[in-house]
């Protein structure tokens, strides 16, 4: 459902969902550069459905892109502080509902989002464990704390098309969170090229490897949060 909230000051907007179940580990779910489009609010559906609390912040503030050239401009116009600030709010908020039953929030994204989820662990020690797919290949623009991971797990699934786990900037958040003290690993998934998770287009969706990165994500929220 389509949510604005107000908690100790801070106010947000998103798409929340609740599991049926009574409660469960809360997890944010960052949006590719489209936007808060479909796509990610069933991702929201399905991590209720796997008994989550999940929310998608709309870090474009009702805005969504359908063509590149535009989701590029809404991108490049994210202000990076601005929407760490959310995502933290977002988690403060997460952890004041009655159906969350974790002391710390995990944070998973795509694209854009995937790096922003990376991030996400070094803002705040509420957000304890996340989840990048297919994150950007330089952190410059973010400027991360790396140490912040002290303690904190991250998981990254990388594609063929970007190089896989090979690539600088995976190994060098790899490399960053585990010298902090935090645990990180990837997984590579052969044949795949960028957004392949992404149902919604078809010319790069590979439904196996994302069934499988689906499975990875679950059960590392379900190991990790707490």
């Amino acid at each position: 459902m389509h949510l604005i909230y107000n908690h100790n000051g801070q106010s947000g907007e998103g798409y929340l969902a609740l599991p049926e179940t009574e409660s469960g580990p809360a997890v944010i779910v960052i949006q590719e550069w489209w936007g808060l489009v479909g796509h990610i609010k069933d991702v929201v559906d399905r991590f209720a459905a796997a008994g989550f609390v999940a929310f998608a912040p709309d870090l474009y503030h009702g805005q969504a892109a359908t063509e590149p050239d535009i989701a590029k401009k809404l991108m490049m116009e994210l202000e990076l502080d601005g929407a760490g600030r959310e995502i933290v709010n977002a988690s403060d908020y997460l952890l004041s509902l009655p159906e969350t039953s974790t002391e710390h929030v995990g944070v998973v994204g795509f694209c854009m989002g995937g790096s922003l989820a990376i991030v996400s662990g070094t803002l705040t020690p509420m957000i304890s464990a996340t989840v990048g797919f297919y994150p950007g290949s330089s952190w410059e623009r973010h400027a991360p704390v790396w140490a912040n991971y002290a303690g904190k797990s991250a998981l990254i699934h990388a594609t063929e098309g970007d190089g896989t786990s090979a690539a600088p900037g995976i190994q060098e958040a790899l490399h960053e969170i585990t010298s902090a003290g935090g645990t990180a690993f990837a997984y590579d998934y052969p044949g795949t090229q960028h957004a392949f998770f992404n149902n919604d287009r078809p010319e790069v969706f590979e439904p196996l490897a994302a069934a499988l990165a689906w499975e990875r994500t679950l059960e590392f929220f379900f190991n990790t949060l707490k």
